[in-house]
């Protein structure tokens, strides 16, 4: 069982933290956040409640955590938190669900 990832990605010239975890059944929703210098720039939250039943559901929850933290990475370096990262004024959180 896989409790989370992390990596810390340059880019820009500044270093951003992915941090990818799995709340478990009792709470089921794996959560990944986007740090630049210990502000929350973004976050997503997924819920699988749907799928506490399935068979093997370990292997599916990582699989789940695999794709959300790679997708935050691919956002970042796409220059979709850009703004919000570089801008003083911007707001540093954004929840997606």
């Amino acid at each position: 069982m896989v409790l989370g990832y992390n990596h810390n990605v340059m880019y820009k010239g500044e270093v951003f933290h992915v941090q990818t975890e799995d709340s478990g059944v009792a709470n089921p929703h794996v959560i990944t956040l986007l740090y630049r210098g210990g502000m929350i720039v973004s976050s997503k939250k997924i819920n699988y409640s749907d799928i506490l039943k399935m068979d093997k559901l370990e292997v599916v929850v990582e699989e789940l955590m695999k794709e959300q933290h790679k997708d935050m990475m691919r956002r970042l370096k796409a220059g979709d938190f850009d703004e919000k990262a570089f801008s003083v004024n911007a707001p540093l959180t954004e929840n997606e669900s």
